[in-house]
């Protein structure tokens, strides 16, 4: 088991760390840097997916990957609702470099139109949400199927996360950013 930088094993992965801006739902920087890091096998799986979609002339975007122990307790301090923040007590996915926030995108890199935004925690984000647009349901479904077909696990509450089937198989790390 060991952490790897995404753009080493997927370079064609667009990347945009939320959390390493003030572009996020606590509007202040929790990474020192933009880092991206996963288990080596997830960033092969998540790889996996990107070439799949890339024959369509699509790619992926990522959020969020590895997100140390300390930075899930300002998480939960803020937002202590398990339905989209994982109580640090018990470790989230994303602390263990098993779990990804990621949209689609064009050839272009613009991203697809979601039924939301990421981070924007409401029932609209729900992978059961079916009063929004045709259009932004269909996208949802595609980014679902694409990262479903490499046995990603969807979080019924956001849209944007997904889990590596193995995850129970990774510790729980506090490794800063």
């Amino acid at each position: 088991m060991e952490l790897v930088e995404l753009v080493s094993v997927s370079p064609g992965i667009v990347q945009e760390i939320i959390y390493a801006t003030e572009h996020n739902f606590l509007k202040k920087v929790l990474y020192s840097s933009p880092r991206c890091l996963l288990q080596k096998s997830v960033a092969e799986r998540l790889h996996r997916v990107q070439v799949g979609l890339k024959k369509r002339g699509l790619g992926l975007k990522i959020f969020d990957a590895y997100r140390p122990l300390s930075v899930q307790k300002v998480f939960w301090e803020f937002l202590p609702d398990p339905r989209y923040v994982a109580d640090p007590a018990l470790g989230s996915k994303h602390n263990r470099g098993a779990a990804v926030d990621v949209t689609l995108i064009d050839r272009e890199g613009r991203e697809l139109p979601m039924p939301t935004a990421v981070d924007v925690f409401s029932n609209k984000a729900h992978r059961d949400y079916m009063a929004g647009p045709k259009n932004l349901l269909e996208n949802r479904q595609l980014l679902e199927d694409a990262m479903l077909g490499e046995e990603f696990i969807p979080l019924p509450t956001e849209w944007w996360h997904f889990d590596d089937p193995e995850w129970k198989t990774f510790p729980i790390l506090d490794i800063p950013l």
